[in-house]
């Protein structure tokens, strides 16, 4: 299945039934009098986060979505039944923005079962019974029901993770998730390998973390070039930052500087999420530049560095460890924020 991370819809809410106009026709009544009941509500639209689902391919196909209208009203005074509401089922951590210039956000879907109604089905028309006065004994009015409301939105999904695993193109990120979880992800000795985010669960001395595989950035992915702003987009909700540095680069240390200026320009808190760093393919240097890269990359960012060698299963039980004890300080750092956003009061 192909992955997709943006989409654009239409959605319409029904529109409400007509009210009926009737008259009562009973044997031995000769002014029955008006009995025309009111038309049923049209459908709500509702959108709901699923489990199940990890890409938005499904919308590139089905693009319109519009819930049905309410049933017109009836004699005897009987309401019409109100339209089914359309239920439109998206991935767990997906984002509902409007179409204008600054997309607008409408709702963040980010637990399981939760949902959001997005546009209201319109009213059931009035039938003539309800306008019957003492002066207007007969009345043939009615309404026609009001309409549905419709608009365009903007599906974008941000892939829910512990851990976001980031660095330049061929830093070799795609080789370590394979080392420590069940991903496959495609392998290549050449830049752009990933081409879209990938997902693993790593389980390490009886815990387990997911880890989220971003594309590698470039010089400008926070205004989009590569559509790196995009990518950068699916680390947003994770609670630690892996940064794998390439030991064999020319330099190792102007790297990690680059990827970090552009979490800083992407914004969204990236630049203060906590980052383990780890310099990969530390087998293809010699010890003595190992182990100067490492010490200079330990000044740089005032972190401890971790050589390791996915291929050759070098330096990743440090690693590991290290990530498991940050993953839970991030959580729970995490959780006192939701917390407090959710007791804020402006009073």
């Amino acid at each position: 299945m192909h992955f997709l991370d943006q989409a654009k819809i239409y959605i319409r809410s029904g529109a409400g039934g007509p009210g009926a106009v009737s008259f009562r026709r009973e044997k031995f009544v000769e002014f029955g009098g008006p009995d025309g009941g009111d038309g049923g509500r049209g459908g709500d639209v509702v959108f709901e986060a699923v489990p199940g689902l990890n890409t938005l391919i499904d919308f590139r196909y089905t693009q319109h979505f519009r819930a049905p209208r309410g049933k017109g009203g009836a004699g005897s005074n009987r309401t019409g039944a109100g339209g089914d509401d359309l239920v439109v089922k998206v991935p767990i951590g997906t984002q509902v923005l409007a179409d204008d210039e600054e997309r607008t956000l409408l709702a963040d879907l980010t637990r399981e079962g939760e949902r959001v109604t997005l546009l209201k089905g319109g009213l059931g028309g009035r039938g003539n019974a309800s306008y019957k006065t003492s002066t207007n004994r007969a009345p043939r009015q009615h309404q026609t029901g009001e309409e549905g409301e419709e608009m365009w939105v903007w599906l974008r999904l941000k892939l829910l993770a512990d851990v976001g695993l980031l660095g330049l193109p061929n830093a070799g990120k795609s080789t370590f998730l394979n080392s420590v979880t069940n991903a496959s992800a495609k392998v290549g000795d050449y830049p752009f390998t990933t081409l879209r985010p990938q997902l693993g669960v790593v389980r390490h001395k009886g815990r387990e973390f997911v880890i989220a595989d971003i594309p590698g950035l470039i010089e400008g992915a926070a205004e989009g070039a590569g559509v790196g702003d995009r990518f950068l987009g699916h680390v947003e909700r994770t609670g630690l930052l892996l940064h794998l540095v390439d030991a064999s680069a020319e330099d190792p240390v102007e790297s990690w500087r680059i990827v970090r200026d552009e979490l800083d320009s992407y914004g969204a808190g990236l630049i203060r999420k906590p980052e383990v760093i780890a310099l990969s393919k530390a087998d293809l240097v010699d010890d003595k530049r190992r182990a100067k890269t490492a010490k200079a990359l330990e000044k740089a960012s005032g972190a401890k560095v971790f050589p390791i060698s996915a291929p050759l299963d070098e330096g990743l039980g440090p690693l590991l460890d290290a990530i498991i004890e940050r993953v839970g300080t991030a959580a729970a750092r995490a959780s006192d924020d939701a917390a407090a956003e959710r007791n804020w009061s402006p009073l």
